[in-house]
């Protein structure tokens, strides 16, 4: 795949995906083990996933609940490298778009442009990083511009409107939504707010509004796909892989799917 076409990929897949949204799985890369977590990858794309968020193992994933930084230690101690966990993106990455989700220590150790590179090679179609402010993403902004990707913002119930604004006007592929002040896990109901909150970023973005966060059970997705364009489970899907490896996510991304068809 051509790093050009990356952006165009990540807008195809929510223009066709023939769902109320589009359904982006979570997966943890090295999680249980590197080719486990291509396994995974493979199960979720074969069950109806429409695009792939893959996780790059980090120590201290501040984004991240209990669940998600389980499964990062736990692909640390086994010996998960990012360079690995880029070798499943390039795998991935032939059936359905792959956004990378990577802290900004990892980006930025050596030289953000060398990261992007390596990570469109891979053929990778985006990056999320959590904890990159926006105020300080323009080289990072830039990077991904030259190779091909799209970065893409994340916002906040707590997200003021000027910033949102601004965000907004240089989101790429999609704008990921948080849907509550915190961090990922499942959670028994969905905030009551999400629905402003989702207007707030529909008014400002010209690219697709993702939500994610809290998100875990098929009723769940279906109500999320009522306000947004994209749907991210995360924490379910992890612990999914905990317990039953491939075929359990596979069966519950499977759910999901068909809860939003």
């Amino acid at each position: 795949m051509s790093p050009a076409t990356a952006v165009d990929r990540i807008a195809a897949a929510f223009e066709s995906h023939g769902k109320a949204a589009a359904l982006m799985p979570y997966l943890m890369g090295g999680f249980p083990g590197i080719d486990a977590s291509r396994d995974i990858g493979i199960a979720c794309a074969e069950a109806g996933a429409d695009l792939l968020e893959l996780g790059i193992p980090f120590s201290d994933p501040l984004a991240d609940g209990p669940v998600i930084h389980a499964a990062a230690t736990d692909a640390l101690v086994a010996g998960a490298t990012a360079e690995e966990v880029l070798g499943v993106c390039e795998d991935l990455a032939t059936r359905v778009p792959v956004v990378l989700m990577v802290y900004a220590n990892l980006v930025l150790a050596h030289d953000a442009r060398v990261f992007v590179e390596r990570a469109a090679a891979a053929g990778a179609a985006g990056l999320i990083v959590p904890d990159l402010p926006h105020d300080e993403a323009a080289d990072l902004l830039s990077a991904c511009d030259g190779a091909g990707i799209a970065l893409v913002p994340l916002v906040a119930p707590s997200t003021r409107p000027d910033r949102m604004r601004a965000i907004g006007r240089d989101a790429r592929g999609f704008v990921y939504t948080v849907s509550l002040t915190g961090t990922t896990g499942e959670r028994d109901e969905l905030p009551p707010g999400l629905a402003e909150t989702v207007a707030r970023v529909k008014a400002e973005a010209a690219v697709p509004v993702a939500v994610g966060f809290g998100i875990a059970r098929p009723e769940q997705a279906r109500r999320v796909a009522a306000l947004a364009d994209g749907v991210i489970v995360g924490s379910r899907l992890v612990r999914a892989a905990r317990e039953g490896g491939a075929a359990a996510v596979g069966e519950s991304v499977a759910e999901l799917a068909e809860a939003l068809r």
